[in-house]
């Protein structure tokens, strides 16, 4: 007798207790009620929705009937199912610049559509943990900063925005009362700039654009809570990841057909523009997907916008994904979603090339750098080397096929950087948000951000931390910086405590991502969808990580108590002359 050993590795596996037929037809029977209340609930909404909107549509204006419509049936369907809510919010984000403007028209409440799915889930989850008493606070170490952070929001709001709210309409000033007097009917002067002082004034709803600039600032806080409840597992966890890869896919195809629309002529752009306009973004250019675009390639100037609202909104999307994508084609248990990862990641690289955005020409090459490092992620030469050949082939094989749109996109990036350095660009920032200051709660919320404009005039300002030290002051800039330094420093601690190798290489990516946007000085990424969403949601996982680290480290113990007992077994057959199942006999 010659005894042989079988080829091939065996995979622990826990083996699952089979359901009985009881069981089985328990779950049957409770799915077939969900799915009756899910339609029942649908129909209920959609009745309301029409009820309410149908008689706006035909007596007020029939956009407004329509969104109205559409609002009820969202409102009340995302407070009953709020995990699936969020997972839509996510799906929806990177298209709501194109529903805003292709069936919107570039409605203001298109705009916020996406916080349709968001506030009503985060209402149901916080009243489903009240009621199971499962802590709201997920961090209870964030607590006091965060405290911090919006008691002084409060008070810009109130005190700042509140008294803005009594002052008089500019437009009801006339030209004498515009100009501060002493009683004698002479002009007040700034004793510093010898200036003639202006009567304080409104010319909107400062109370209102304060609202909507907190909702701005720390408005997507709640996901770091709203994360930590909806991903529970490892395989939720690597869903989420691999969902947001397929996203950017998606987003960067249209990209790309977009460009090629038109570079082709199909899609005029704004090279007909005259004069000024042939240097600025605009919304009639639109074309295929996405907002206001910029296409005036005779000046050198492309500005597109994918699927968002801008450019920027773009060019912060292709800089969010170059780090999920790398995350995924790095750390995903999966082969084919690493090759998927690999190829989103290339996407992302030509994009931020044919999206004539310099920031994320400039950033997505130093953000997978940066990872490269940080994440260990380098020293991993058997998965280094591949997926690094891979991508150089790739963008090496498009760069030789396009020599010249490469050029050009260096030769502006070069050009932008001789005109305005980025470091003397901050500076000016900072300069114009100390001069402007009044009070130590700065200026007010709002008033310094885009999406509030509605409400009253705003300053522009393009970078965020002299953004909010404008709005808040120095004691709202400092309580600020001190909040995201603790969360970064807690998130650090839990991701490290990970000891599954998979699920800590994965949030490595997250941490690295949360860390550079919480000090990037140029621009506003946490004003600008998606990485105001991306940076919170990836905390909140970042935080619950240690969780789903110990079902692993349960699961994993039992798989080896499992071959414990199997080889202990196997053992007592040899012992007892009988053939193991990894033997064969050959007579």
């Amino acid at each position: 007798m010659v005894k042989t050993k079988r080829r091939g590795k065996q995979k622990s596996q826990t083996i699952k207790p089979s359901l009985s037929l009881k069981e089985r037809l328990i779950q049957k029977r409770k799915a077939r009620q969900a799915r009756q209340k899910l339609i029942n609930l649908s129909v209920i909404c959609i009745l309301i929705g029409c009820v309410i909107g149908l008689p706006l549509a035909f007596i007020v204006d029939l956009k407004i009937g329509l969104i109205v419509t559409l609002i009820i049936p969202s409102l009340i369907l995302s407070y009953c199912y709020p995990r699936q809510s969020l997972w839509f919010f996510l799906i929806y984000m990177p298209f709501s610049g194109t529903v805003t403007y292709w069936i919107g028209g570039g409605n203001a409440l298109f705009q916020l559509s996406k916080d349709l799915f968001y506030f009503p889930a985060l209402l149901a989850l916080i009243q489903e943990c009240r009621r199971r008493r499962k802590p709201i606070i997920v961090k209870k170490q964030l607590i006091i900063t965060l405290a911090i952070l919006l008691a002084f929001a409060l008070m810009t709001l109130f005190l700042v925005n509140g008294s803005q709210q009594f002052l008089p309409y500019c437009s009801d000033l006339s030209e004498y009362e515009k100009l501060l007097r002493a009683p004698d009917g002479s002009l007040l002067l700034n004793p510093k700039t010898g200036l003639v002082i202006r009567t304080p004034c409104k010319e909107g709803i400062p109370f209102l654009q304060g609202i909507l600039g907190l909702k701005v600032f720390l408005g997507y806080i709640p996901l770091i809570f709203c994360a930590y409840y909806l991903i529970d597992t490892k395989k939720q966890l690597f869903f989420l990841g691999r969902l947001l890869v397929v996203l950017a896919i998606i987003c960067c195809t249209l990209g790309l057909i977009q460009y090629s629309m038109l570079a082709t002529g199909i899609c005029a752009g704004t090279r007909n523009a005259v004069a000024s306009d042939l240097f600025k973004a605009s919304i009639d250019a639109k074309c295929f997907v996405g907002g206001s675009l910029l296409y005036s390639p005779s000046q050198g100037q492309i500005r597109l916008p994918g699927t968002f609202v801008s450019p920027w909104h773009w060019a912060w999307f292709l800089i969010g994904n170059s780090f999920i994508t790398f995350t995924v084609a790095f750390t995903d248990t999966s082969f084919l979603w690493r090759t998927t990862g690999l190829a989103g990641l290339a996407l992302v690289f030509i994009n931020a090339v044919i999206s004539g955005q310099r920031i994320a020409l400039a950033i997505v090459p130093v953000a997978v750098v940066i990872l490269s490092i940080l994440t260990g992620q380098i020293v991993n030469f058997k998965r280094f080397i591949p997926i690094g050949i891979g991508l150089a082939l790739i963008l090496g094989i498009v760069a030789t096929s396009n020599p010249d749109i490469v050029q050009q996109r260096v030769d502006s990036f070069v050009s932008r950087w001789n005109t305005s350095p980025p470091h003397l660009f901050i500076q000016q920032q900072f300069d114009y948000a100390v001069r402007q200051q009044k009070s130590f709660l700065g200026r007010g919320l709002g008033s310094a951000t885009n999406s509030a404009r509605s409400f009253g005039s705003v300053s522009l300002i393009e970078t965020y931390h002299p953004k909010v030290l404008y709005e808040t002051g120095y004691v709202g800039l400092l309580t600020f910086m001190i909040f995201v330094t603790h969360l970064i420093i807690v998130t650090f601690k839990s991701y490290r405590s990970v000891k599954t190798p998979s699920v800590r290489s994965f949030a490595a990516g997250f941490w690295v991502f949360l860390l550079i946007i919480s000090y990037f000085p140029y621009w506003y990424p946490l004003d600008t969808d998606p990485v105001s969403v991306y940076y919170w949601l990836f905390a909140g996982i970042l935080l619950k990580l240690p969780v789903i680290d110990q079902q692993e480290q349960a699961l994993l113990k039992i798989d080896n108590e499992a071959n414990s007992k199997q080889g202990h077994k196997i053992k007592r057959k040899k012992s007892e002359g009988e053939p193991s199942p990894s033997t064969s006999i050959d007579e």
